[in-house]
């Protein structure tokens, strides 16, 4: 079964870094890429869902 993201971020570019957000309790910096495709990635250590901003709504 399949878990949901804990967080959504629209994003307006194709490559994000991802920190956890939360300063010293976060993890280390990781660069993402949102594939041209699907415009949807999600961060392997906090699992934060990042959606590009041209596909807010249909996603």
């Amino acid at each position: 079964m399949a878990t949901e993201a804990p967080e959504t971020k629209f994003v307006d570019s194709y490559r994000i870094a991802c920190d956890g957000g939360e300063g010293a309790l976060g993890h280390p910096r990781v660069w993402l890429s949102l594939p041209h495709e699907t415009g949807v990635v999600e961060c392997p250590y906090c699992d934060a869902r990042y959606v590009h901003k041209d596909l807010e709504g249909k996603v």
